[in-house]
């Protein structure tokens, strides 16, 4: 990653969490442009979009930044380039599954479809940009592929609104936003393909012999396992807004996905800027136990929620984003037991317990997908309040029952 190089010293773990927080702020920043500037079915509009373009994403990538960071006997540029390829591969098979959610959610048309696309493929090229700097970008390249891309994201739409770019739909501008936000983190991927991969690489790039790399950690799960664990993922992920959406309307789902989307980069901060850390430079391991920092993150949570809760009160927020008040303290107790989950999630692959990590996780998600489905399947009459409520508690349950596994390993 020459063309990317510069120089650093910090360590990896610092770095990191310093620019996911930059990070988070922005993100932050950008979720509060939404509020202020963007009507609450302008926001639930977008957030099915970017959803399902997620959803495509993660489905398509199958854990494979996952893989490459807990493999770290593989040659890094090499492994990326088999992640890229394969993963646009599953990626036209899942094109007809795309065009289904979008059906669902009454946004089935061509313009909507070729957004999604575009926010797939970006955000699997920034997903993988930032698994492969982790084993072989300097400090300097770490944060930015983290940090730029949310910036351009809110620059962006802050342009967007100065020049009225909203005026002929309820998404284009934010979407736009979000494209080029991604792409700007895609690049980063770009030198894995110019760089020429030797038989050393897996040494350098880690400090480790292969051996030693490969005796302290790695990733057995079969290809089908790994698929079936993020296909759950992805689906309950996208259905949990495709049903209320359906359900719900447009206002409900912005008044949801506003606030989830603050809350729950949370546990993305605390993944990125310690599980993964740990397992990409396992040598920099922190003495920081991963309880403290999944219980700091959840007082984040926390803190986050009261600040909502007092935006709202304080009447900063247009009237119409009332309706958030029913989410806060679901949504806030739900992402706050996330983060202690994330905390703990590099423990099954330095144990050897991943196989039995991914089978848990998918029992959890399918009490999950019970919860959300039910007033469908069943004709059982829930309020949004109600079903959020009710989904936030059995989450909440499930993620502290899977933390107490992951910490006794």
């Amino acid at each position: 990653m020459t063309a990317f190089r510069l120089p650093g010293t910090n360590r990896t773990s610092h770095t990191v969490a310093l620019a996911s927080l930059v990070a988070f702020v922005t993100q932050v920043v950008f979720a509060l442009l939404m509020l202020r500037l963007f009507t609450p079915e302008e926001v639930g509009e977008f957030s099915v979009l970017s959803q399902i373009g997620f959803f495509w994403m993660t489905l398509a990538l199958a854990q494979a930044p996952l893989s490459l960071l807990a493999n770290a006997h593989l040659p890094a540029e090499l492994a990326a380039r088999h992640a890229w390829r394969a993963s646009l591969a599953r990626g036209l098979w899942l094109l007809p599954l795309v065009a289904l959610a979008l059906a669902f959610s009454k946004l089935n048309n061509w313009p909507a479809l070729l957004w999604v696309l575009l926010l797939a493929v970006f955000q699997m090229g920034w997903t993988l940009a930032q698994a492969l700097s982790l084993r072989v970008g300097t400090a300097w390249q770490q944060a930015a592929v983290r940090v730029l891309p949310p910036l351009t994201a809110t620059c962006a739409a802050v342009a967007a609104v100065l020049m009225c770019a909203n005026t002929e739909g309820a998404w284009p501008s934010l979407v736009l936003s979000a494209v080029l936000g991604y792409a700007v983190g895609a690049a980063w991927l770009l030198p894995a393909w110019r760089q020429a991969v030797t038989p050393t690489d897996g040494l350098d790039a880690n400090n480790a012999s292969p051996s030693e790399a490969a005796s302290t950690q790695a990733d057995p799960r079969s290809t089908r396992l790994r698929m079936a664990h993020t296909a759950v993922d992805a689906v309950l992920a996208t259905a949990i807004v495709l049903v209320w959406q359906r359900l719900y309307g447009a206002q409900e789902t912005g008044w949801m996905t506003a606030l989830l989307r603050v809350l729950g980069f949370l546990p993305a901060v605390v993944h990125m800027a310690w599980a993964q850390v740990m397992l990409a430079k396992p040598q920099e391991a922190s003495r920081a136990s991963p309880w403290w920092l999944g219980l700091a993150a959840f007082v984040c949570v926390i803190l986050l929620g009261f600040a909502c809760a007092t935006a709202l009160y304080a009447q900063w927020l247009d009237a119409r984003w009332s309706g958030v008040w029913a989410y806060i303290a679901p949504l806030v107790l739900w992402q706050g037991c996330a983060c202690l989950s994330a905390a703990f999630s590099h423990r099954p692959f330095q144990t050897q317990s991943a196989v039995t990590y991914s089978w848990v996780c998918l029992a959890l998600a399918l009490a999950q997908g019970l919860v959300l489905l039910a007033p469908l399947v069943f004709d059982i009459h829930l309020s949004a309040t109600e079903l959020v409520s009710v989904f936030a508690l059995v989450s909440s349950l499930g993620l502290s029952v899977v933390t107490m596994w992951m910490a006794r390993l």
